[in-house]
């Protein structure tokens, strides 16, 4: 059986996402206290010109699969393909985003081969008998679970923004495994034909370094321009709690919580949101938590590193303002 770990690399619009750096970025690290080899696995049509991000990143090794069938992400072509080259080459460990992609690929992987899988990870390290121990959040976040297996190949999810990106080394490079791909036609349930994207210049949700969000007490889907400028100042992503999505102050892909995203930004500041458990589930794990909330006992201060009691509509545009001025 080889060591290797194996990171399965997400791209949109010829990008790599950010998560898929902070994969390889650990995984490297990870490798180089062990001497294992991090392999990359990249899907799609025309993404050789990745290779060279891949490689500076940490990977010794990338494994390329270019097919017609692999150009937008379809559930059957990329669990067929998948399933194949883990087969084929035993890794130890695989890596995946807990996106939408990640959630959606990493239990029809564990069950096509058989193994388990641990989702939702904010930690992972190697403990002294060379196997990976995992850290998830449990019980809506009020807890953490450890976990560890012995089992191999261990497929696991892991949050954006849990790791830190590594200094790219641009004279890095990296062995290129092209793989041969045949996609049984079982597997294709599904077929995407186009993929349209919303047009946006801010950072994707699960993404961003920075989240802004409001709840209820930003009272009206017209209000959450004040929470838009501050966001746009920032370079920040806009999220929205249950209660304000409910409401129809914003779409539901906005939505932040247990049934909704799950995020783990440096910063998240929160305008007018009570604290939910549901929403405290998909957002506890920031870095840092700034809450404005004109009620003193809302339970947002409960885990807010800093709070600010007091009307978030006087509070945001003075903060915008003077973050405009600093930013200048």
């Amino acid at each position: 059986m080889a060591n290797d770990i194996f990171v399965i690399l997400e791209h949109t619009n010829g990008q790599l996402r950010k998560v898929s750096l902070e994969l390889l970025s650990e995984g490297r690290r990870l490798a180089d206290r062990t001497g294992e080899v991090v392999s990359a696995v990249l899907l799609g049509t025309g993404v050789g010109e990745l290779i060279p991000v891949v490689a500076a990143y940490g990977a010794d090794q990338v494994i390329l699969a270019e097919a017609p069938a692999l150009e937008n992400y379809s559930t059957g072509a990329y669990t067929s393909v998948l399933n194949k080259v883990i087969r084929e080459h035993q890794p130890k460990l695989v890596l995946l985003g807990h996106t939408v992609l990640g959630k959606d690929l990493a239990p029809r992987l564990a069950q096509r081969l058989g193994v388990g899988l641990v989702s939702d990870c904010v930690g992972m390290e190697q403990d002294d008998n060379y196997f990976v121990k995992f850290t998830r959040p449990i019980y809506a976040g009020k807890a953490f679970s450890h976990i560890h297996t012995e089992v191999t190949p261990i497929i696991t999810t892991i949050r954006p923004n849990t790791f830190t990106l590594a200094d790219p080394a641009q004279d890095r490079s990296a062995k290129v495994i092209e793989t041969a791909v045949n996609i049984d036609p079982a597997d294709l349930r599904a077929i995407i034909r186009e993929v349209v994207r919303a047009a946006s210049s801010r950072p994707e949700l699960t993404d961003a370094n920075i989240i802004v969000s409001a709840g209820r007490g930003i009272k009206s889907a017209e209000n959450f321009r004040v929470v838009d400028e501050l966001a746009d100042v920032l370079g920040a992503a806009v999220g929205a709690s249950r209660a304000a999505v409910d409401s129809g102050y914003r779409e539901y892909k906005y939505q932040v919580g247990q049934t909704g995203k799950t995020v783990s930004p440096t910063l998240y500041i929160a305008c007018g949101i009570s604290g939910a458990i549901q929403h405290l589930a998909g957002m506890g794990s920031s870095k840092v938590i700034v809450a404005i909330n004109k009620d003193p006992e809302a339970n947002i201060f409960a885990v807010a590193d800093y709070g600010i009691v007091g009307d978030l509509f006087e509070i945001v545009p003075l903060l915008t303002h003077e973050f405009k001025q600093r930013l200048a």
